[in-house]
C-alpha cells in the first residue's frame, strides 16, 4: 500500500487511515461517519483538508444527498453525515451495506496534503 508521495516542496499526499481511524453506522437514509485524529497535532490537518467538499467528492456516484460536516475539537474528531447514502436504509435499501459501516474505511482511503514532516 502507498502511504506516501510528494505534491509540491512543502506537502506530502498520504491517505487518512495515516492520521485517523474511523467508525460509521446509519440513520435511515444517512450515513454516519466520525473521524479520529490518531494523535492531537493532525486534528488541525483533518479541519482544514477533510472538508465536506472534499468528502462529497469522495463519495461522488455513491451518494445522492449533502455531506454535513461538524467538528468536534474536544475529541479531535470529525463527523460527516452522508445524506441519501444507503438507499432508502435499513430494510427498505437494495445495497449490499444497508447501514453504512464500510463507509468509514472508504473515507480512510481518501489522500490528503500534510506537511512535510508531520508523521516522521
Amino acid at each position: 500500500m502507498r502511504t506516501k508521495r510528494r505534491v509540491g516542496g512543502s506537502a506530502d499526499r498520504v491517505p487518512l487511515v495515516r492520521l485517523a481511524h474511523a467508525r460509521s453506522g446509519d440513520k435511515g437514509d444517512t450515513a454516519n461517519v466520525g473521524l479520529i485524529a490518531l494523535e492531537p497535532g493532525y486534528y488541525p490537518v483533518l479541519v482544514k483538508q477533510v472538508t465536506a467538499a472534499r468528502v462529497a467528492r469522495h463519495f461522488k456516484g455513491i451518494i445522492t444527498g449533502k455531506v454535513e460536516r461538524f467538528e468536534l475539537p474536544n475529541l479531535n474528531a470529525l463527523n460527516f453525515l452522508l445524506h441519501g447514502a444507503l438507499g432508502g436504509g435499513g430494510t427498505l435499501s437494495l445495497k449490499t451495506d444497508a447501514q453504512g459501516k464500510v463507509f468509514s474505511t472508504a473515507l480512510l482511503r481518501l489522500e490528503i496534503p500534510v506537511p512535510q514532516g508531520l508523521l516522521e
